[in-house]
């Protein structure tokens, strides 16, 4: 039997850690082989593979019907991002199996992976998900099949106009109790951009006027929506990434929060470009009210992969557009050199030359062209040298000039 025989089999992909999934880009090649071992030699067909992507979602919700009936309806739907079919070895023409000898035996192949993929996802009513599948048809025999998963992330480069762009936004409310006014809390925040990739820290600036009775407490926090969407109906999970909070804020007082930092965990990227599933991202700056509800204000975040230019201004965003080459800057000597004196770079004798107009016959006959233009390049006489005498001093002989006439 091929099971007594067969020691290994297996697909590894290259750039994958040990015992971990391979990374990938969109438009990236993906290169890996087949891993054949035999303890004796044995009669197969042929070596088939298949490369598969996909976005799936799925989920349920009860649904009654009167007073006595009730049903469950269940939504999903798909989308394929990648579907490759290769044969690594084919069965001979004559209909019989092949014979390997034992050893091992790999089987290499490569295939393209299309320039628009979705992020790798794992969310609670859907995911996103990549894998390589090998399966090993075997004469009068089961196939044996074998299954490696890889990741795929979409580049979010935050260095763009969009996401450079500062947010902000201000909020009030009414607290009431009983029918009763007991003030107005009003909120205003400012973030300095909208994009940040994990591992950065947001400086939070806010604003926040308690003029109640009673103190409020003021919080802030990232929030991860993943949206679900299926036959025109959508499915979302809200969950809190990271928190902070302030310290209370007594009644007719005022806090303000100069760069308050809120450091992002490491979390998945945004998707926004599936068509089934997104996950997004919020700052939420709350204040809790005691006897009402929160006092709610919502900025938009957008998580990316590839983080901030390393000069950090706005301008950077030219970076995503334009291939600019930075390597002159490591050339730079500490200590600059001092600039060369002007007569060193233009002489005297240069300079009057420079300055003579051509002679008519150097020209020749070219100027009786209709169309002739002399452009004369003009190059500029050395400055004279310093000296402490004026060279050209004032005679004795001229009368002062009266300022007042």
């Amino acid at each position: 039997m091929i099971f007594d025989r067969l020691k290994r089999f297996s697909i590894v992909l290259e750039g994958a850690e040990r015992d971990g999934p391979a990374a990938f880009s969109p438009g990236q090649a993906v290169s890996g082989r087949v891993v054949l071992e035999l303890a004796a030699a044995a009669r197969l067909g042929a070596l088939r593979l298949r490369a598969v992507g996909a976005a799936r979602v799925h989920w349920t919700e009860s649904r009654s019907a009167g007073s006595s009936t009730a049903y469950t309806q269940s939504y999903s739907d798909q989308v394929e991002f990648l579907n490759h079919r290769d044969t690594l070895m084919a069965p001979p023409d004559n209909g019989e199996a092949t014979v390997l000898q034992a050893g091992r035996h790999e089987f290499p192949f490569t295939f393209q992976l299309p320039e628009t993929l979705a992020t790798s996802f794992e969310g609670k009513h859907g995911s996103v998900r990549y894998w390589v599948k090998a399966k090993l048809h075997r004469p009068w025999s089961t196939v044996k099949k074998a299954k490696k998963e890889f990741t795929v992330i979409e580049p979010i480069d935050i260095n763009t106009p969009a996401l450079l762009a500062p947010q902000a936004g201000a909020k009030e409310k009414l607290a009431r109790a009983w029918y009763c006014n007991r003030g107005q809390v009003s909120v205003t925040a400012k973030i300095d951009r909208k994009g940040y990739t994990p591992g950065e820290v947001i400086p939070i600036f806010a604003e926040i006027d308690n003029c109640t009775s009673r103190a409020v407490v003021p919080k802030a926090a990232i929030i991860q929506t993943q949206t679900f969407i299926a036959r025109g109906t959508k499915k979302q999970k809200k969950s809190v990434v990271t928190s902070i909070t302030g310290d209370p804020i007594p009644a007719g007082k005022r806090e303000v929060w100069h760069g308050r930092a809120l450091k992002i965990p490491p979390v998945g990227p945004s998707i926004l470009q599936c068509r089934i599933i997104q996950v997004e991202y919020s700052l939420k700056v709350c204040v809790d009210i005691p006897g009402t509800s929160k006092l709610l204000l919502e900025l938009p975040l957008v998580i990316g992969t590839i983080p901030l230019h390393p000069f950090g201004s706005r301008t950077s965003s030219v970076s995503s557009q334009y291939s600019v080459n930075l390597d002159w800057l490591s050339t730079i000597p500490e200590q600059l050199e001092a600039p060369p004196e002007y007569s060193a770079v233009v002489s005297s004798p240069e300079a009057e030359q420079s300055l003579a107009p051509p002679c008519r016959s150097e020209l020749g006959d070219i100027l009786e062209g209709p169309f002739f233009a002399y452009i004369q390049e003009f190059r500029f006489r050395p400055p004279p040298l310093y000296s402490e005498v004026d060279p050209n001093p004032a005679s004795d002989n001229i009368r002062p000039r009266c300022m007042t006439c």
